[in-house]
């Protein structure tokens, strides 16, 4: 397994930007999948957007968060911008190949003036 530690949740005015970072406790290859996975109070989780050999985005934050990974610091990374109040939840990250499938704690990102 593979341990995820998420961090940069945190609270922000709608129209603000967040950067959340998920480190890897050990070297991930690049030919496993990467992925950002959010929860809101009363809801699912939901698939926010993912690299697996192609990246894809939910329809709600397509133009405005963008995934992105560094092999060399083991992190990925979710961009988002132009944040809204129904972008408010726990986001986690998930890292998943042969063998295993490991999901962070999580982190609350918080939109609201």
């Amino acid at each position: 397994q593979v341990q995820l530690v998420e961090s940069g949740g945190g609270l922000v005015q709608p129209g603000g930007s967040l950067r959340l970072s998920c480190a890897a406790s050990r070297s991930i290859s690049r030919s496993d999948a990467s992925g950002w996975y959010r929860q809101a109070p009363g809801k699912q989780r939901e698939l926010v957007a993912q690299i697996t050999g192609y990246t894809n985005y939910a329809n709600s934050v397509k133009g405005r968060f963008t995934i992105s990974r560094d092999n060399a610091k083991n992190t990925m990374y979710l961009q988002m911008n132009s944040l809204k109040p129904e972008d408010t939840a726990v986001y986690y990250c998930r890292q998943w190949g042969p063998g295993y499938d490991s999901w962070g704690q999580g982190t609350q990102v918080t939109i609201s003036s």
